[in-house]
């Protein structure tokens, strides 16, 4: 167990108004109520006290695995919205830019998949939680 007090004004979560992510929350808002909730869920993550535990296990539902996180999630709706198939707003387009739209979309989700992406966050999680329990 940590000596150290968690809990102090010295260890508060600084806010993430004014830096990069705020700025980057702040422009997505009003796209649509899906996009809302997504921001309001990386706010939360990101101003929400968290163990060693608990970083190490977010760190790696954000990006940590091709099969199972949100950054795969995130390419794998790219994707979909991208294909007339799942999404009936494009069959109106032509043909040949239904086409270009789902090869797009294909091509993000497999770059959002890029296994370097995942093993760089996985092993961030991996020396956090190797550290957070003295190994």
């Amino acid at each position: 167990m940590n000596a150290t007090p968690l809990h102090t004004a010295g260890n508060a979560v600084p806010p993430v108004d004014g830096t990069e992510l705020g700025d980057v929350l702040d422009d997505l808002a009003g796209i649509h109520a899906g996009i809302d909730l997504h921001r309001d869920g990386i706010r939360h993550l990101a101003l929400d006290r968290h163990d060693i535990d608990r970083t190490q296990t977010l760190i790696a539902a954000l990006a940590g695995s091709p099969d199972c996180d949100l950054i795969t999630a995130i390419g794998l709706t790219v994707q979909r919205l991208a294909t007339a198939e799942s999404n009936p707003a494009l069959r109106s387009l032509p043909l040949d830019v239904q086409k270009t739209a789902q090869l797009l979309g294909e091509r993000i989700a497999f770059a959002l998949a890029d296994p370097e992406i995942h093993n760089l966050a996985a092993e961030l999680a991996a020396v956090i939680d190797q550290q957070g329990h003295g190994s």
